[in-house]
């Protein structure tokens, strides 16, 4: 069965390298991207309660200890916002996923044929606080 991880890191790969998209917070290395949810298989996309659809994105988090060998998952509290240029918000819910030692966050976003959004997404972890922001423009295929 097809995991959430290979299933992300088969995208990650298929997807043109701009840029690493990852900050470091004092210990904390986070991870983050977001794509559109068709980019998903329906098998993928059941399994972890996601809908398939044109228009919605996935926003996906993943928060590591760097300061530990292997840099662990490590769990965290994530609360964020998307704004499109006209200024209207949608605050993302993420949620938890669990597959082995990995913990991944994600939350789904509705969106309009390129529809563009700046991202701030806060990122506490054990008294470590950070904020990771970045812009993407949505597409419906």
């Amino acid at each position: 069965m097809k995991t959430l991880l290979s299933a992300l890191l088969l995208l990650l790969a298929a997807l043109p390298v701009h840029a690493e998209q990852l900050k470091n917070i004092g210990n904390l290395e986070v991870h983050y991207s977001s794509f559109p949810s068709t980019f998903l298989t329906p098998e993928i996309a059941s399994n972890y309660k996601i809908q398939r659809s044109r228009y919605s994105a996935v926003v996906n988090v993943t928060v590591l200890d760097a300061s530990q060998t292997g840099k662990p998952a490590v769990p965290a509290v994530l609360s964020g916002q998307a704004k499109n240029l006209i200024g209207s918000i949608k605050n993302l819910s993420f949620r938890e996923v669990r597959e082995g030692a990995a913990i991944y966050y994600i939350a789904e976003l509705k969106h309009a044929n390129e529809e563009s959004f700046s991202f701030s997404i806060d990122v506490s972890q054990n008294g470590t606080k950070g904020n990771i922001g970045f812009k993407q423009t949505f597409y419906v295929d």
